[in-house]
């Protein structure tokens, strides 16, 4: 019996840009084509979808939204904490809800939170330090360029273009110098990893299960060097996602077992998605981990599932019956469906 399932969602035309905004400044929102597509995703299994919109749309309905249970897709605009809001009044008035809880979102989407917990659990992450003001970079040490230079808490490659790659002190200097006055706030400065790139959905709660690597390519090259993903490549022509990754079972299991590990050191519930980068020696180290991440049709949400025999609807409906097993709404039929599913 299909549920009435709430969408909770931010869009890039919501979004009034500024003249003093970044051009990527609503690159981690969604596209109202990705948005109609989730619904007919959804609707595909059975549901009817209730389009609730962005936190302020949601605060609006709140006490009156009358649905089973939401799928959160929603980013947020505005502070470290964007992520987990709709999470926190979701949880306030007792609405079920798929995906990550608001102290995940809230972990996650700090880079350096994330990476303390990565190395708590023992998992490989390319050492790094915060800079919050220009003094900090005093006393560093500055001995193994390159660096790349980050923004602490942004998505969709946010803050990062081809000067993020730093060899230098100038550049240094002028990179985090940059993080602070257009995207105004701290700046971590990680060692760059030369090598290649890759990314991995993990699926499920109580046996999370990595799906096949996907590996990122850029002018058609997957060893990428000191080439990386950054903003102006995500809807280039020259950015493609390989899968199954041309690796060595021994890398892509190791690769797949670190996901599943950086997935349950930060609390993540129903699905996510760990990128990776691997150096020329081999040693793969976890980047960041995105509990909310794209699921915008042209993206690894539709080349995975390929590889395994599914579809992007039914990993969709899945991802959603994850959910409602959570919350004990789900029909003996859909369990078995979800015990099938690999």
């Amino acid at each position: 019996m299909g549920k009435i399932v709430g969408l909770t969602y931010d869009l890039k035309t919501d979004w009034v840009c500024s003249p003093d905004d970044p051009a990527d400044i609503n690159a981690e929102l969604d596209k109202p084509q990705t948005v109609d597509r989730i619904v007919a995703a959804l609707e595909s299994g059975g549901h009817n979808v209730k389009r609730i919109g962005n936190v302020h749309q949601l605060l609006a309905q709140l006490d009156h939204l009358d649905v089973d249970i939401v799928f959160n897709i929603c980013e947020g605009t505005l502070g470290r904490n964007r992520e987990s809001q709709v999470p926190m009044l979701l949880e306030l008035k007792g609405i079920p809800y798929v995906g990550a809880d608001a102290l995940t979102l809230g972990i996650a989407l700090d880079k350096v939170v994330a990476k303390k917990m990565f190395i708590c659990a023992g998992i490989p992450t390319p050492r790094y330090f915060v800079a919050e003001t220009m003094q900090d970079l005093e006393g560093q040490d500055m001995t193994d360029y390159p660096f790349i230079v980050k923004t602490i808490h942004e998505g969709s490659s946010k803050g990062i273009s081809a000067q993020s790659r730093v060899v230098n002190w100038e550049g240094l200097k002028q990179q985090v110098q940059r993080i602070h006055t257009v995207y105004k706030q701290p700046a971590l400065v990680e060692k760059f990893i030369c090598g290649t790139e890759f990314t991995v959905t993990v699926l499920g709660n109580d046996l999370p299960q990595a799906m096949p690597v996907v590996q990122v390519s850029i002018d058609g090259n997957t060893n990428l060097g000191d080439e990386f993903y950054t903003f102006e490549r995500i809807s280039s022509a020259n950015l493609r996602y390989v899968c199954p990754a041309s690796i060595c079972d021994v890398l892509r299991r190791t690769i797949q077992d670190l996901a599943v590990r950086a997935y349950r050191a930060v609390g993540c519930r129903d699905f996510g998605r760990v990128d990776f980068r691997v150096d020329q020696q081999g040693n793969p180290y976890v980047l960041e981990i995105n509990p909310l991440p794209s699921l915008d049709y042209q993206d690894s949400f539709n080349i995975f599932p390929k590889v395994i025999g599914s579809s992007y609807d039914a990993v969709l409906n899945q991802i959603l019956n994850f959910g409602l097993k959570r919350y004990g709404l789900l029909e003996k039929t859909s369990r078995e469906s979800l015990l099938q599913f690999r």
